[in-house]
């Protein structure tokens, strides 16, 4: 799928409106930065949560970027990765939302600017005037002529490519902030929130049960006390972890309409990304998407969408929903 196709069916899918209703790194405290976020009504446009069923009905998976889709050239975190990413077929970028000293939110997954940037020090103790000036570095600590980007900057890319943003607080912001800059950017209909913990699922419910999140779900009683909390189960898709596949879960969960996420991402030589290509055949991907996985979230997304991935007919179940 080229970005002219991509952009144009993520955007023009499904033109019912919503109407408002790795471990983690990040601490549960908010940022002191808080404004009102009142859930107005969506933006005309797609409808993510309907576009996540149709993918689940159809049998296809969202494959899902992790840090954005970096590549040789095109470092962790940045909108021309997402380009490059998105011009490979590719719809779905996960990516980390950090808070400069100033109160600037832009993408940045480490603690530190050291490894990914020209620069070093602290992200919480560093002014946006200064991260803004900085090269970002690829996987390969090749200097790029690229800049960190802001949130803003990543939101308003969704929003005229069609992309969809997974979007990983940060220990430095809030959940209240990121969604605030999401609603500036009439971005409801291209980000899912991810929590890491039920407290987490029901704030941004709270705050936003309009958007879309993931969170982690286990046995039934879990699932059941976490919709109890507030979750909506039409927001709701199910995180399942990054080491074994659930397959009863995920065939359960989707019983009751529920989409499931699961990661082979993870460290070099341990994820499973390196365990299912070791013999180069992607027939492990397969059995997780046979077996009802909806949203996959990867270190090798270009390898699942180019010649010799993912067989054709669970890329054709996606671009079915997305056109």
């Amino acid at each position: 799928m080229g970005a002219l196709f991509l952009g144009s069916v993520l955007a023009g899918c499904n033109e019912t409106a919503t109407a408002p209703a790795e471990t983690s790194e990040t601490a549960a405290a908010e940022s002191p930065v808080e404004t009102d976020q009142s859930a107005p009504p969506v933006s005309s446009g797609r409808d993510l949560p309907r576009l996540f069923d149709c993918v689940r009905e159809e049998g296809g998976v969202l494959i899902a970027a992790h840090r954005g889709g970096p590549a040789p050239g095109f470092p962790e975190n940045a909108v021309e990765t997402f380009q490059h990413a998105l011009d490979a077929g590719i719809p779905m970028m996960e990516i980390d939302v950090a808070e400069s000293r100033d109160g600037v939110l832009f993408l940045m997954h480490d603690r530190s600017l050291t490894r990914t940037t020209t620069g070093e020090g602290p992200v919480a103790d560093t002014g946006w005037g200064e991260i803004s000036q900085l090269r970002l570095v690829d996987n390969e600590g090749r200097v790029t002529s690229f800049n960190p980007p802001t949130l803003a900057d990543a939101l308003e890319w969704a929003v005229k490519t069609g992309g969809i943003l997974e979007l990983d607080r940060k220990e430095t912001t809030s959940f209240r902030n990121i969604i605030g800059e999401v609603r500036g950017a009439g971005a409801e209909n291209n980000v899912i929130i991810i929590t890491y913990s039920d407290e987490e699922a029901w704030q941004v419910a709270e705050i936003a049960p309009d958007l879309m999140m993931t969170a982690g779900v286990g046995n039934r009683a879990h699932e059941a006390a976490l919709l109890e909390g507030g979750v909506d189960p039409d927001k709701l898709v199910a995180w399942t972890g990054t080491r074994e596949p659930s397959f009863g879960k995920w065939r359960g969960l989707a019983s009751k309409d529920i989409e499931s996420a699961f990661g082979t991402l993870g460290r070099p030589g341990e994820r499973l990304d390196d365990q299912y290509w070791a013999d180069g055949d992607p027939s492990e991907y397969v059995s997780l998407i046979e077996n009802g996985l909806v949203l996959l979230a990867t270190d090798t997304p270009y390898r699942l969408v180019s010649d010799g991935g993912l067989p054709t007919q669970f890329i054709n179940a996606t671009e079915t929903c997305l056109r």
